[in-house]
């Protein structure tokens, strides 16, 4: 399946950009040692790839998911084989013990680049998820990042998001939240990240979900008002691999807006994704129709689809990956942007963000009106809007 049509493309966005840099980026890559911690998901999972393919002398991977792990080694050592160097993953969560002795043991790297996060919007349906959340999100981030200092590693590489800029969803905010705890420790290590488009199919995602949907013989469901960015997953690995090796202190990097990145819907995505496999699209009223059609209407070579419009809590209108308060070059890279952050650390706010969320956790016993309070004190500028409606109860 080519994911590139599906999205309205026909180019891969950075092929440029890669070119112009590879000897570079090749030459940093198998002269440097490199942890990718999320590894295995599908933008850990990408990244992993372009490192691993540049022979590194030393790439360790860490993903809590032992299925995801077997995965990614089989997938590499499919597509590209063996390296010279020392190639390893491990099965640990970021915030346990057995991954801080890990770290002890070794924590011998160049880069260390975090990619594990919480990035579901549907994740603040409660507040036990809620903070989850923000423990994978802000605090995993910021115990990795000063272990990072400890062990004299060169560079911190971190995932953002999109939703990040001007945040109207809990999962954005913590995100915007894990970029001020970032901007504290850049006074002692290199930090860059990356704000990110949607990665087309990745792990978990509506998209991702079309091809459950056809295996389990089930209707496809889409938001018809919605528009988004998408980027493949190669083109995930590739902008968090750029944003690793050549950001500077501070960058954040993120794709930038041209006639190369187009804005689509889901139900666009879903009615492309049906013509390629073979079946055109039978728009129905209701979820009852949906389910009921399901068993007779891909013998006719139709499949039974429901697009409607988004009422749920944390969608936002439209894509940005910056603020019209940040300073931008875009002049270094042909379809890569990067914000260019002075140092700017509001510690005040961040001492009183770890000192209630450690008093909510030792009492046991939180509710999310009080976290989005104190995200609006994080973030005064914060759009959320609770309409009471989650994706969860949807089909």
């Amino acid at each position: 399946m080519n994911i590139l049509s599906l999205i309205g493309r026909t180019n891969e966005l950075f092929s440029n950009d890669i070119d112009n840099h590879e000897n570079e980026l090749a030459s940093i890559v198998s002269n440097s040692k490199f942890l990718v911690i999320g590894g295995a998901g599908s933008i850990g999972s990408a990244t992993t790839k372009e490192i691993f393919k540049r022979n590194p002398k030393k790439l360790h991977v860490v993903d809590i998911s032992e299925n995801n792990m077997v995965e990614l080694v089989r997938d590499i050592r499919s597509s590209f084989g063996y390296i010279d160097g020392d190639f390893q993953t491990f099965a640990l969560d970021i915030g346990s013990i057995e991954y801080d002795a890990f770290w002890e043991n070794d924590g011998d790297y160049d880069y260390v680049l975090n990619l594990s996060a919480l990035k579901h919007v549907r994740s603040e349906k409660d507040p036990y998820t809620l903070m989850r959340m923000i423990d994978v999100n802000v605090f995993n981030t910021d115990k990795t990042l000063q272990q990072s200092i400890n062990k004299r590693v060169k560079k911190y590489f971190c995932v953002s998001t999109d939703k990040a800029a001007n945040p109207v969803n809990m999962m954005g905010a913590s995100k915007r939240i894990m970029e001020m705890f970032l901007m504290r420790k850049s006074k002692n290590i290199t930090i860059s990240t990356a704000r990110f488009a949607n990665v087309a199919f990745s792990d978990g995602s509506l998209l991702h979900g079309f091809n459950k949907r056809i295996e389990k013989k089930q209707p496809i469901v889409a938001p018809n008002d919605i528009k988004r960015y998408f980027v493949i997953p190669k083109e995930s690995g590739e902008l968090c691999l750029m944003s690793c090796i050549f950001g500077e202190n501070r960058d954040i990097f993120f794709p930038k807006l041209s006639e190369n990145l187009h804005l689509i819907t889901f139900a666009e995505i879903a009615v492309k994704y049906l013509a390629e496999i073979g079946y055109e699209p039978y728009l129905c009223k209701d979820e009852d129709e949906a389910r009921a059609l399901i068993e007779t209407l891909p013998q006719e070579g139709k499949w039974p689809c429901l697009f409607t419009s988004s009422d749920t809590t944390g969608e936002k209108d439209f894509e940005e990956f910056f603020t019209d308060k940040e300073t931008l070059d875009m002049e270094r890279f042909e379809n890569l942007g990067v914000i260019k952050n002075e140092l700017n650390i509001e510690e005040d706010k961040l001492h009183l963000f770890e000192t209630k969320i450690n008093e909510l956790k030792v009492a046991k016993k939180w509710n999310k009106e009080e976290i989005v309070d104190l995200f609006f004190t994080m973030i005064p500028d914060f759009g959320h809007k609770e309409t009471g409606k989650y994706l969860d109860s949807k089909m």
